[in-house]
């Protein structure tokens, strides 16, 4: 048994010669709110597998809620909640027997189940439409209902893998606030998994995972702090001879992200004017911003996630390309 809520030690996962997980370290306290963020491929979905019991490991270790992912893989499944990224609903169904299905499958006492299904739809407003049809219901009320069926067997860890992937602002921002409520109604961990910059800010922690490798782990804050620069990004009429040239008459290392030259400094607005009258080149446009979650992505990885991301789609489509030519 564990103090931990969850304890990973170096867990590791090979697709043939592909490492999707490669030897991954970190714990999770009990009551916390842990999160996994980083671009799509990776690694987050995978290891998200192997502590809810989906996948076994290749190598290394994992307890979660105090159980072994593979030799006591009921136990856990008992212990945890899981939101997957796909929603998982049968939209034939009510809403409240989506429920009753999810509370015969995990053994929830049939004495108790009524009000704990009252319970967990008024915890994210939907006792109202507990008679509707899930296939009515809108995106945003699909992932709290969700939510609501991983919560009914009372686990010890909720899983969200991407819970809020593919809904506007507005409705993103309401998931948070319900799953802010059910932290303070439930005594639970929450691990969950993000590509959401401003998700991301809801954890007590973070974890960067980049290419199957947790990079650093701390808090939103921490985390920031520790990059103590300010981001200026440039437009110009030639990127190649602007980053030559802060390199030469400044000394800055800069690249293109996201379609701009960009590049770190201490004082961003001060070194502005400097940059107007010295660079040697006209400047379209600048901005300057204070150290976020992309610039701590950035810092330790190499690029944004969004970079990240366009690359792993476009290494996607190239491998699609060569397997057609086969």
């Amino acid at each position: 048994m564990t103090d931990a809520a969850v304890a990973v030690h170096g867990l590791k996962k090979d697709y043939g010669k592909v490492e999707a997980v490669k030897g991954v370290d970190f714990d999770v306290a009990p009551g916390e709110v842990f999160g996994f963020l980083g671009p799509n491929g990776a690694g987050k979905t995978t290891t998200i597998s192997m502590l809810c019991t989906l996948v076994n490991p290749t190598g290394g270790s994992a307890t979660v809620a105090g159980y072994d992912v593979v030799r006591q893989r009921d136990e856990v499944r008992r212990n945890i909640g899981l939101v997957f990224q796909d929603p998982t609903l049968d939209g034939y169904l009510s809403a409240e027997q989506n429920l009753r299905f999810h509370a015969e499958l995990y053994g929830v006492p049939k004495s108790v189940v009524g009000d704990r299904i009252r319970q967990v739809m008024e915890m994210v407003a939907l006792w109202d439409r507990k008679d509707a049809k899930v296939m009515t219901f809108s995106g945003g009320m699909k992932r709290r209902l969700e939510i609501a069926r991983g919560l009914l067997h009372s686990p010890r860890v909720l899983f969200l893998d991407e819970p809020t992937v593919g809904l506007d602002p507005q409705t993103r921002s309401a998931i948070w606030g319900y799953i802010n409520q059910l932290r303070l109604l439930e005594d639970i961990t929450i691990f969950m998994t993000t590509h959401y910059m401003d998700e991301a800010e809801y954890c007590d922690r973070i974890a960067i995972i980049d290419h199957g490798e947790v990079v650093v782990i701390d808090s939103p804050e921490a985390l920031k702090a520790s990059i103590g620069k300010d981001r200026v990004q440039i437009h110009t009429a030639d990127d190649a001879a602007a980053i030559r040239a802060l390199h030469d008459e400044f000394g800055l290392e800069a690249a293109v992200h996201e379609g701009a030259v960009t590049f770190a400094v201490a004082s961003g607005e001060e070194f502005v004017p400097r940059l107007f009258a010295e660079l040697g080149m006209p400047i379209r446009s600048v901005s300057v911003s204070r150290p976020s979650l992309d610039d701590v992505f950035m810092n330790y990885t190499g690029s944004t996630i969004r970079d990240a991301e366009e690359g792993a789609e476009s290494g996607g489509r190239a491998w699609m390309r060569a397997m057609a030519r086969r």
